[in-house]
């Protein structure tokens, strides 16, 4: 925030001891309370506000009120479920009511102002580019092993319905995210170095080198993707990608002209990846191999 204001506080002079506080509303509701003395420079005799006391109550204040927005999505009966505005803290518009408040005299109550944060992925996006079928792949797992299965279709809905717009480069370990206890994922059967073991999110990697076929069938342009240190049963021989948190990742860039939708599915021991996008898109499928229905573990 632009700082130049605060030589104009000292033709202010006055002093400013009221205890008399703010009262920030959101909807009619008080969401946070601030008194003068509470961002007060401690030069006496002078009311000028202290720059770091007034950021950090501005910080906090943030991330009380902000509002993601939420982006448009396809449901599993294939409609369209419309994005919601999210909100932020106007940062401006707040900076000009607290001064006068400050420099007033008694209490006061503001309704917080906000600015809204429009979803990236609206409905009108969506049906434009849930046309044209580019790219699709389909794995097979053992749907009687709970926990792997489990670890799957948390990946898998990490997933589904985002969008890759033109230029922009996937990361695989960004839109998942870390793989936690905290987040839902189980101890499942995982290969670290050649060897079979357990760990947190096992099963994960069926879900990336699905992916990377139905993004490689696409024709799209893979940046980074490496595969396990022995065959896996999912894919055939080098067709997989494994992915780590701290360690490997599937990337991919959208070198096409129109946004790229992802639709991910799991039911009854298949992962499902198709690619949409719209009937305009200029793009060069490649013929990549199938996997086997052969049940992994």
């Amino acid at each position: 925030m632009k700082l130049a204001w605060i030589a104009g506080l000292l033709l202010f002079v006055q002093q400013v001891n009221l205890p008399d506080s703010l009262s920030i509303n959101q909807q009619g509701q008080a969401i946070a309370n601030i008194n003068r003395a509470d961002v007060l420079s401690p030069f006496p005799g002078t009311p000028l506000i202290d720059v770091d006391k007034y950021n950090h109550f501005i910080e906090k204040l943030e991330r009380e009120i902000y509002q993601a927005p939420v982006n448009a999505a396809i449901n599993n009966q294939g409609e369209i479920i419309p994005g919601k505005i999210g909100h932020k803290l106007d940062r401006e518009a707040f900076s000009e009511q607290f001064l006068t408040y400050f420099f007033g005299r008694g209490s006061s109550k503001i309704e917080v102002p906000k600015l809204s944060i429009h979803p990236k992925v609206d409905s009108e996006l969506l049906a434009h580019i849930r046309i044209q079928q580019i790219g699709q792949y389909v794995t097979h797992f053992n749907a009687n092993n709970k926990e792997r299965s489990h670890n799957i279709a948390l990946a898998v809905k990490s997933i589904n319905n985002h969008v890759v717009f033109p230029g922009e480069t996937f990361s695989f370990n960004q839109i998942v995210g870390k793989r936690t206890a905290d987040k839902g994922y189980l101890r499942a059967p995982v290969i670290v170095r050649g060897e079979l073991s357990e760990g947190i999110g096992g099963g994960i990697c069926q879900v990336s080198s699905t992916l990377y076929n139905a993004v490689d069938n696409a024709g799209a342009q893979i940046i980074e993707r490496y595969s396990h240190s022995r065959n896996v049963p999912y894919v055939p021989p080098d067709r997989d990608a494994t992915v780590s948190w701290y360690g490997p990742d599937f990337r991919f860039k959208n070198k096409y002209n129109q946004p790229i939708l992802i639709q991910a599915k799991t039911s009854e021991g298949r992962v499902s990846i198709t690619l949409y996008s719209s009937d305009v898109i200029n793009y060069k499928s490649r013929k990549i191999p199938s996997a086997s229905k052969r049940i992994s573990n």
